[in-house]
């Protein structure tokens, strides 16, 4: 056992080594819609960007594309401390946000800047095969229904199943409340529609693992949605959901998440090896 331990912390260790090693480059505000798009539309030419920090000396990579939250209605694209320097390369995402534009229309741009890492990544030397998404309570939420619900990518040429892991912090599983607000739905009436990741349960969707603060801390019921759609997937066959409640933490959970990011893409990418 004493040998086993050893030899996996030097593993670990040579990992962490060559991850130190390798050099990192940032390119920003890239618009990740079409040149007709950003031209008819001033706000989607504005605010439909993303930022890509990638390793310049690997190739065949991971990326994680990370969601920033804000409730739909605030935030700006980031490029997590947390997930630097860890052999990936990171997408931080900007979208539109209400009440400029409709919340759905976040969605539509969640969709459309995974879709450009699938038809770019492998120009900075990814591995379209190794693209994760993930992201925090609102950039959560884009990620799950963008994961779940097929339509969205579909618009964009890009099968869902194609994602190799949905890792959401702290994600509305319900309708979002900025949608149901801007429907005149009281806050604390909950709704499942198609704008709802619980409404899009299905046996065939990516590898998924959820992620929240305590129970007692979380925002309104947010660890009883995620209770519950990982209870309705595992119902309907999905055979790799999970669920992570961080006692002690409250809905800004992301810095004991983080650790569980790197550690379920690094899980998923040992396993597609086998």
């Amino acid at each position: 056992m004493k040998k086993l331990i050893l030899l996996l912390s030097f593993f670990l260790f040579a990992f962490s080594l060559v991850a130190q090693n390798l050099e990192y480059e940032t390119k920003s505000n890239i618009q990740y819609y079409g040149a007709s798009a950003n031209k008819s539309d001033k706000y989607i030419n504005e605010r439909c960007v993303l930022d890509i920090y990638y390793p310049k000396n690997k190739t065949g990579f991971a990326t994680i594309v990370w969601f920033h939250g804000g409730g739909l209605t605030g935030g700006n694209k980031e490029i997590p401390e947390a997930l630097k320097n860890k052999g990936f390369a990171i997408i931080g995402v900007n979208y539109r946000l209400s009440p400029k534009a409709k919340a759905a229309k976040a969605i539509e741009d969640a969709a459309a800047a995974v879709a450009w890492t699938f038809n770019n990544i492998a120009n900075y030397g990814g591995d379209k095969t190794k693209i994760f998404v993930s992201g925090h309570s609102a950039g959560a939420y884009l990620g799950l229904m963008i994961g779940l619900e097929k339509k969205w990518l579909q618009k964009e040429n890009i099968d869902a199943n194609q994602i190799a892991g949905l890792i959401p912090f702290s994600s509305q599983c319900i309708t979002h409340f900025e949608i149901r607000r801007e429907k005149g739905i009281p806050e604390k009436q909950p709704t499942i529609d198609e704008f709802a990741p619980l409404y899009h349960v299905r046996a065939d969707a990516p590898p998924l693992l959820l992620i929240t603060g305590d129970r007692e801390l979380e925002m309104l019921g947010r660890y009883e949605e995620n209770a519950y759609l990982a209870r309705m997937m595992k119902l309907v066959g999905h055979t790799q959901t999970k669920l992570y409640e961080l006692d002690g933490y409250n809905h800004g959970m992301t810095e004991p998440a983080f650790p569980l990011l790197v550690n379920e893409v690094n899980r998923i990418l040992k396993e597609s090896k086998k």
